[in-house]
């Protein structure tokens, strides 16, 4: 069964503000280092990442993420997949997953 797509914006209106106050929350850094650092462009499920919230929780961060344009979601009905939209924001912010990819996980936990 196709899911349905729930896409952000397009290319060129991808918002630089946007996508710093989607990435100021560790929760949703983690998962952007997290699709960063497959290497591909295929889809996760939304449970496949490491995050110590409420199932709640995360369907803000996912949503979060989609609006800024960072990642589509498909909803299959009885479950979402996330596809980090790699090529798209290479094209707008190009080093932005690399510099994603070198935060040590639980970086920001701790505000000293």
């Amino acid at each position: 069964m196709a899911g349905k797509n729930l896409v952000g914006p397009e290319v060129d209106a991808l918002d630089l503000g946007a996508v710093f106050r989607a990435l100021a929350d560790e929760h949703r850094r983690s998962v952007m280092a997290q699709l960063a650092a497959d290497r591909g462009d295929g889809e996760r499920g939304c449970n496949s990442f490491d995050l110590p919230i409420s199932k709640q929780t995360q369907t803000h961060h996912f949503r979060v993420l989609r609006e800024a344009g960072l990642i589509d979601e498909v909803d299959y009905g009885n479950r979402e997949g996330v596809r980090l939209r790699r090529a798209d924001i290479e094209k707008r912010f190009p080093g932005l997953l690399a510099l994603l990819e070198t935060e040590p996980p639980g970086a920001t936990a701790s505000h000293g």
